[in-house]
């Protein structure tokens, strides 16, 4: 058997027992350790919810501003926006990968304040800025908003409901980006704001909801020891137990990866140009419809991830996630269809991709990983293995943009959207297939003690 690596931090130290909750914390930390599982959940829910829906008005609103009066090298400005924007963020998820999986409890609330407040101030100079040298100011708002998600995620995982806590965060960027940019839009076009001044602005909206959710968050109780006994202990990750990690999963992770990369692309220009996909579907006179759209999609999204927390057994939750993949990218499959043959309407089509795309996309979010964690027994963290995803697949997505813009000729949003998406969806149902094969096998019936691990794993 393969000998643990020396632990960054006991997990004995991270599991809060009754006895010890009970004698210190806050008042609202001792009654979420003594109040039912349908109310702590709702609890978790509404202050993780909150919190990343905040944080989306300090990253998205621009998006909803069209800049159509400027360019940078014969490229249209807004792209050149978005680039900027995706590769400090891009540049914060590889940051993450070191800092989320290793940040200790007490520091994550200050960190998702002080990042966000970075994040505004890069906004304002954006404002004050003439174009173009003010989408540097964009580039430095991305780069600290990209560790804000890992962050908000550590305060959930582990737990024997994480997966329906997760889909209720995970259900603020679906809706939360809609909402957005239905403010931004509004802003603009009755209010006559500034497209400069606009993301500041909206902002700024959004600092007394973030400060009262965020002190909800840190509220929140270390996992108990039943949680621990289902899922697993979950502790920081020093460089050591990152790699070691990673060799021993290094073939499954890399599918899982090129996956996820494939979902980042589709899923981004879809979220990121979703005004001029709109447009070209005939809603150019319509904010709302980011909105109403979105919604659909997030409260399918969250009811069908959700779900997860039905199944106790982490082999069986991580296999059927792996099917739940599948499923979802034959969802965008059957939309490109349906609509290329005109028999569902344009919003129709927009929520069943939305739904298909986002379905497996939030599954990583919310099973796939922290059931792997849990299945093999691995020390650390879902912080690691998400943003070891995430940086590959903003990293792509930044090369994509890139080489669009290279290519000569108007751009074509709802085109290149439904071509990545097919390209997605054939090209992920092949490897989730693979996987989903591999896994049945490998995958341990009994899981491992958890002071030993497996030789090896896929």
């Amino acid at each position: 058997m393969t000998t643990l690596p020396e632990p960054v931090q006991s997990p004995v130290e991270l599991v809060a027992s009754p006895a010890d909750t009970a004698s210190g914390g806050s008042g609202v930390q001792r009654w979420l350790s003594q109040t039912s599982g349908p109310i702590f959940s709702a609890y978790c829910i509404a202050a993780a919810f909150g919190t990343y829906f905040c944080m989306y008005g300090f990253r998205k609103p621009f998006t909803a501003a069209s800049f159509e009066e400027f360019s940078w090298l014969g490229v249209q400005f807004k792209t050149v926006l978005i680039t900027s924007q995706v590769a400090g963020y891009t540049l914060s998820k590889f940051i993450g990968i070191k800092v989320v999986s290793e940040i200790r409890p007490a520091w994550r609330a200050p960190g998702v304040l002080a990042l966000i407040g970075i994040a505004e101030l890069a906004l304002l100079c954006f404002a004050i800025t003439p174009p173009p040298y003010n989408m540097l100011f964009l580039f430095l708002n991305g780069l600290p908003l990209g560790i804000v998600f890992g962050l908000v995620l550590s305060f959930l995982e582990g737990r024997r409901f994480t997966e329906a806590l997760s889909a209720g965060l995970c259900a603020s960027f679906i809706v939360s980006s809609g909402v957005v940019k239905s403010i931004g839009k509004s802003l603009v076009q009755q209010y006559q704001v500034s497209e400069f001044w606009m993301p500041f602005l909206v902002g700024l909206m959004f600092v007394p909801p973030l400060l009262l959710c965020v002190w909800m968050l840190r509220q929140i109780p270390a996992p108990t020891a039943e949680d621990v006994a289902l899922r697993s202990a979950r502790q920081p990750m020093n460089k050591q137990l990152r790699w070691s990690l990673f060799w021993r999963h290094r073939w499954g992770l890399s599918g899982l990866v090129a996956i996820y990369v494939l979902l980042t692309i589709g899923r981004s220009i879809r979220d990121d140009f979703g005004v001029e996909i709109w447009q070209d579907l005939g809603y150019e006179k319509t904010p709302s419809v980011y909105a109403r759209s979105e919604t659909w999609v997030m409260f399918g999204v969250v009811f069908i991830n959700g779900l997860a927390i039905c199944i106790r057994s982490n082999r069986n939750a991580f296999l059927g996630a792996l099917v739940l993949l599948v499923a979802g990218f034959a969802t965008v499959i059957a939309s490109l269809t349906l609509y290329s043959y005109d028999l569902v309407s344009p919003f129709v089509f927009m929520v069943l991709l939305g739904l298909g795309t986002y379905v497996p996309y939030v599954a990583f979010h919310t099973t796939v990983f922290e059931r792997f964690i849990a299945a093999f027994r691995e020390p650390g963290n879902i912080g690691y293995l998400m943003y070891l995803a995430d940086a590959t697949g903003y990293l792509a997505y930044v090369m994509v943009i890139v080489l669009r813009n290279l290519a000569t000729g108007q751009i074509e949003y709802l085109q290149l959207l439904n071509r990545v998406s097919i390209t997605m969806a054939i090209g992920s149902i092949a490897i989730a297939s693979g996987l989903l094969i591999t896994y049945y096998r490998k995958v341990p019936r009994t899981p491992p003690p958890a002071e030993t691990l497996p030789e090896k794993g896929f």
